[in-house]
């Protein structure tokens, strides 16, 4: 059972960004204005929750979860996602950040083979969850589709960046 112990520091910084960028891809492929926003940013941020609570989560995602916990954790996930993200327009993000996530897969593969195919299904469920988050397209939170054309697209570009799917 693989923890932080078991990865570089700048390996394990990748491994923390991933689970705020895979959130963020699929906030950047349809950007749904403030309040919509705010509801995905949340999602992200239950699904870190719901894994401290869930007695299956493996262990590199319990360490994951844990190191989030503290002011070092969150300020190694957000440099990370600054070193590849600083200084980019939105529309060059997703590509960088689909990248950042095959990394982070392919860290994981490598340091942490038992807790991979957990942890990589983990991330891919964050950002379903922001996904269903809130409707797209609407007006005033009426109307519009829960899950967007766009969304569903990145959703499988995640799950492709991830080795999840062929």
């Amino acid at each position: 059972m693989a923890t932080k112990s078991d990865f570089t520091a700048e390996e394990w910084g990748q491994v923390l960004g991933s689970v705020m960028m895979a959130g963020m891809a699929v906030t950047l492929a349809d950007p749904s204005g403030l309040i919509g926003m705010t509801k995905e940013g949340l999602a992200s941020g239950s699904a870190l929750v719901a894994a401290k609570s869930d007695p299956n989560a493996n262990a590199l995602i319990k360490s994951v979860v844990s190191d989030f916990e503290t002011s070092e954790g969150r300020s190694a996930a957000r440099s990370a996602i600054q070193g590849k993200l600083s200084g980019k327009s939105a529309s060059e993000m997703k590509p960088i950040i689909l990248e950042a996530l095959a990394q982070a897969g392919a860290i994981v593969d490598t340091k942490a083979p038992d807790d991979a195919a957990g942890f990589k299904t983990w991330l891919h469920q964050i950002s379903d969850r922001v996904a269903n988050a809130s409707s797209e397209g609407g007006f005033l939170g009426f109307g519009g589709v829960q899950v967007s054309d766009a969304e569903k697209a990145t959703l499988d570009e995640i799950s492709k960046a991830l080795k999840l799917t062929a």
